[in-house]
């Protein structure tokens, strides 16, 4: 939605509403009272109060009493930027360094701990900052702080060779699973090194590239730390149900003792010029070709930001959108967007154009640059910024749900402006954007102006190439490292060692500070006289509802071999109505800040509806006659299909996806379970636009169709809303395909050639028991958790932590209304395929034969047990409770139920599950990956070794 840009951009000008006066709050000694911000009653805000401590360490509180949740980020002003030419990557390679332990935390004992105060926790690093974030019930806020603090300030003293070797060893699994084993994955990387000279800072990738991951050591990690990972260098933000004066006696007691950093100068902004067009062809294991062209900006400060971030919604987001209008709708294209991208330093303008197969990009960018043509002849209308400021105003209010996204947004803020809340001043800033501001921009850095253009095609296919290339990017020699890193390290300031006093007993973790309430939803529930079941619950933190209508309409109802039917019909129905076409409704939704969308699944179709409480009802008018009065028309019906095979030759190209496919052929025998909801080549081929209006007049009906509701409006406001759906009559529902099971003697390999892939996707698979949600599945899910159910699990040490395999190993147990599957599951290394399953085997025999222990039956209660705090905050997650009791037909208190069996279940018992579900032997091996190198090794297993050939 068009929203999306804006939502990042939502650092834009100064503030206002601030309150200087002191709160009412005792302050504990060495800490300063810096400002505070209150709520504001016409615009969108999110109160905080900021403190500053001796060491430098900036503090900004957001208490939200409204779950009994918090949310804690530790956000360090440091990213790839800070790095040096021919060490890339650092600085997200030291982010994973900083889960290894600490002084007085144990090895992999980080995760441990969240997981185990029913939390979630991670980190992300981009060019400009580091951040590492937890959510957990109310009572573990002092744990949390502990953790945070300990490895800020007594990281090194657990620091090692090992420790150090393994992670650099998931950094490159992460690469090679996120970029080199991705298609397409190689693009912004491309683009970056042709845009920035090589000494910019983002001319080189925030993963970095192989050869200075090897370069570095661990001596370069311990300087790192000690350069950009002071308290002066930092942001600690807390949200959620805390009291501010407890709160700050902790984060005194933790932090303060921590010595301040070097000082850290602000980086300079480095925005970028280029002379001419450069062209960049890169090759890539894909099917179709990719034009991305990039215009040089400014910085995320200069006056241009928010008109650019207009354009690029008039440009390229949503229907009405030039690009889609000129190049997707007629079918010229598969897809094309524009945006913005602002980083601290500099700016780019992107456009992205995804081509048909075998389609000559020279063709593609002369269509683009005639869009840009009819753009300057056209201009910008104010009914264009009209519907950007109608999402944006929306998406605003929409963004304060939850507790992380609003901790996120004050944490982003301070790091980078010194001001957490920028939301009324970004709306005011973008209301000011005149039709002429995006129009001097557009003149000023787009129409015609120098570009960047990167080629992607397919491996050996350089005739479709836009241009010849005509640019090479080059990167810092390594004769020249020494020499810069050490003017760089100079500039940057000494990394002298420093220690932390330690002025109580550290090794001891803070026990829960008292005990949480979960709020569970109260419910309300309704029934049409047409069939049409409501459950709703009230949710009032924000002024909007969501609804969401499933028709008993999923791909599992649609006649035998027309997979892909159900979706098809749902984009169709999407494409405008008897009275309006697709381009009027999206304008108005827009304007109004609202959305609709269809979607099919395997089960349902499900009619979602979100809006500002205030427009609820034009919103629904519109909603009522996008569904009950599609148009139906063959030439949108023509153009989707195509767009549709051209849209699963793409996405059916990752080898995750492969794996899946290869999952249900090698699991179900019926074509309902076994081919793709979304359909082959062969099922779309034979769909007709009779078939479509077929099934939406057998399958589109009230009959068996559920209402699920979330929101600020009670029961008699929805249903005063909603009274039209009671005149609506339909067939009645057909009842959903049963699946038809493949069974197997034995273990056997299933193999699906990816030539060449650098990694291999490994799966073990089973079938499992149907669905039940405090029975033998619940409690088999429970049994897993230990093996492959969390960070912590075995099935991830092993294969992560220890062996340095892969980015990341797990497993799971799910049941449908038929039939349920086990899958286990990682991508790695290709020359580690052979031990993966090997190790995978090994790891699930012994859960088999020995169980778990009390340590882990232990760990298991609590953290399952606890995790429920933070299960019902936004209401999406409301909306996910009341789907799971409708689809399921559950007492509205199973979950204190399953409480109830966490809290009770024996050891035994889940041991004796164990046991019977977990046997290596019962699994199906899935590999994708490189057949001609894998087979030799794989044979070695001794297992019948089957190909298989998966569409596309």
């Amino acid at each position: 939605m068009r929203y999306f840009i804006l939502t990042a951009a939502l650092l834009g000008l100064s503030g206002c509403g601030l309150n200087q006066a002191v709160p009412n709050v005792a302050l504990p000694e060495g800490v300063t009272f810096i400002e505070q911000k209150n709520a504001q009653d016409d615009a969108p805000s999110i109160p905080y109060q900021k403190y500053q401590l001796q060491n430098g360490l900036t503090v900004v509180l957001h208490p939200d009493a409204s779950d009994p949740l918090v949310h804690v980020d530790v956000t360090y002003h440091v990213g790839s930027a800070r790095e040096v030419p021919g060490k890339s990557g650092f600085a997200h390679f030291f982010e994973h360094m900083m889960f290894q332990g600490s002084k007085h935390v144990g090895d992999q004992q980080h995760f441990k701990y969240v997981t185990e105060s029913g939390g979630s926790v991670n980190g992300t690093t981009n060019r400009d900052r580091t951040n590492y974030y937890e959510t957990v019930p109310a009572n573990e806020l002092e744990k949390m702080l502990w953790l945070e603090s300990d490895r800020m300030g007594f990281l090194l003293e657990a620091v090692s060779q090992r420790k150090f070797e393994i992670q650099r060893d998931t950094v490159k699994n992460e690469r090679a699973q996120n970029v080199d084993n991705r298609p397409y994955g190689r693009v912004q990387e491309t683009l970056a090194a042709a845009l920035y000279p090589p000494e910019h800072p983002y001319s080189w990738p925030t993963i970095g590239y192989i050869e200075d991951l090897n370069r570095v050591d661990v001596n370069d990690l311990k300087a790192f730390f000690l350069r950009w990972y002071g308290p002066n260098n930092a942001t600690l933000t807390i949200g959620g149900d805390i009291d501010a004066k407890q709160t700050l006696e902790w984060v005194e007691k933790y932090f303060g003792d921590i010595p301040r950093g070097p000082e850290v100068a602000k980086a300079d902004k480095w925005p970028v010029t280029i002379d001419s067009d450069r062209f960049v062809t890169l090759e890539d294991r894909i099917q179709q070709p990719m034009l991305v062209m990039s215009w040089p900006t400014l910085d995320p400060t200069a006056e241009s930001r928010q008109a650019l971030d207009m354009l690029a919604s008039v440009l390229g987001q949503g229907r009405n959108s030039l690009l889609y209008q000129d190049l997707v709708k007629p079918g010229k294209v598969l897809s094309a967007s524009a945006y913005q991208d602002c980083a601290e330093l500099a700016c780019n303008f992107q456009l992205y154009v995804l081509a048909n197969r075998g389609q000559d990009l020279t063709q593609v960018r002369q269509d683009v640059l005639t869009v840009l043509d009819s753009l300057k002849a056209r201009g910008i209308k104010e009914d264009d910024l009209d519907q950007v400021k109608g999402s944006a105003e929306a998406g605003a209010v929409f963004g304060l749900q939850s507790v992380h996204g609003k901790v996120a947004q004050l944490a982003s803020n301070e790091t980078f402006y010194g001001e957490p809340d920028r939301l009324a001043s970004w709306l005011a800033s973008l209301d000011a954007v005149t039709t002429k501001d995006v129009e001097n921009v557009f003149d000023t850095f787009v129409w015609k102006k120098p570009s960047v253009n990167v080629s992607v095609v397919p491996d050996g296919q350089l005739a479709l190439e836009a241009e010849p290339q005509n640019f090479t990017a080059t990167r810092a020699l390594s004769s020249d490292l020494d020499d810069k890193a050490s003017a760089n390290d100079k500039a940057q300031g000494e990394t002298v060692q420093r220690q932390t006093p330690e002025t109580f007993d550290r090794s001891v973790a803070p026990s829960p500070n008292g005990a949480v309430s979960v709020n569970v939803p109260t419910m309300y529930h309704s029934k049409l006289g047409n069939g049409i079941e409501i459950s709703g619950a009230e949710s009032s933190e924000t002024p909007t509802v969501a609804l969401h209508l499933i028709l008993p309409a999923g791909s599992l109802m649609a006649p035998e071999g027309k997979n892909g039917l159900a979706s098809l019909t749902a984009d169709l129905i999407a494409e405008g109505s008897k009275t309006q076409t697709s381009e009027d409704i999206a304008a108005k939704l827009d304007r109004l800040g609202s959305s609709v969308s269809i979607d099919a699944s395997l089960n349902g179709t499900t009619v979602s509806v979100s809006s500002l409480t205030k427009h609820l009802r034009e919103t629904l008018l519109i909603a009522g006659d996008v569904l009950f009065n599609p148009a139906l028309e063959q030439d949108d019906f023509d153009r989707l299909k195509k767009q549709t095979l051209e849209g699963i030759r793409f996405s059916h190209q990752t080898p995750q996806w492969q794996a899946s496919q290869a999952r249900r052929e090698v699991l179900f025998k019926d074509e309902w379970h076994a081919l793709p909801s979304e359909g082959t080549f062969e099922t779309l081929n034979s769909l007709t636009l009779e078939d479509v209006k077929a099934f939406y007049a057998e399958n589109y009906t009230p009959n068996k169709a559920r209402l699920i509701v979330v929101g600020d409006i009670d029961k008699a406001g929805l249903l005063s809303a909603t009274q039209g759906l009671n005149r609506w009559q339909g067939a009645e529902a057909k009842a959903p395909a049963k699946a038809e099971l493949n069974t197997y003697d034995q273990s056997q390999i299933w193999l699906v050639d990816k030539p060449g892939a650098p990694q291999s996707v490994v799966q073990m698979v089973r079938h499992a028991m149907p669905f039940d949600a405090t029975g033998d599945m619940f409690r088999t899910q429970l049994a897993n958790f230990n093996l492959a159910g969390n960070f912590n699990s075995r099935l991830n040490l092993n294969l992560r932590e220890d062996k340095g395999y892969t980015y990341g190993a797990s497993g799971y147990v799910v049941g449908g209304k038929d039939a349920g599957r086990i899958v286990y599951q990682a991508q790695v290394r290709a020359n580690s395929t052979l031990d993966t399953v090997k190790e995978m085997q090994k790891e699930l025999r012994q859960m088999a034969e020995n169980g778990i222990t009390d340590d882990e039956l232990a760990f298991l209660r609590l953290a399952v047990g606890q995790k429920d705090a933070l299960s019902y905050e936004t209401p999406r997650d409301k909306a996910g409770l009341i789907a799971t009791i409708m689809r399921h037909d559950l007492p509205s208190d199973y979950k204190a139920q399953q409480k109830a069996i966490i809290g009770s279940v024996s050891k035994n018992e889940l041991n004796a599950l164990a046991n019977n579900w977990f046997q290596p032997e019962d699994y199906q091996i899935i590999i994708v990956g490189d057949a001609k190198a894998l087979t030799p090794t794989l044979s070695t297993l001794g297992l019948p070794i089957k190909r298989l050939v998966i569409e596309n």
